[in-house]
């Protein structure tokens, strides 16, 4: 699919604004869970690494709640008991 966006004249002006609002549109999707970071890589054409680089640079991508890090530090305490 094609989107036409008319931009106005300072922000077309930039380098490549095309990409810039496509990443813009990538970034927005995934912050609110409508895309996922494959569906990151495959707007931008990235590879899973580069997906997950670009991601790591523009979100917090290990935002964990209070009771999942509790819950994950339980486990390894548990599992290091056992050892």
């Amino acid at each position: 699919m094609q989107i036409t966006v008319e931009l106005p004249e300072d922000i077309a002006r930039h380098p490549d604004p095309g990409r810039e609002a496509l990443e813009a549109l990538a970034l927005e999707g995934y912050r609110s869970h409508q895309l996922t970071q494959f569906d990151v890589g495959q707007l931008l054409g990235l590879s899973r690494v580069q997906a997950e680089d670009f991601l790591a640079r523009h979100v917090d991508l290990y935002d964990y709640s209070t009771a999942e890090l509790e819950a994950e530090a339980d486990l390894l305490h548990r599992l290091h008991s056992q050892v």
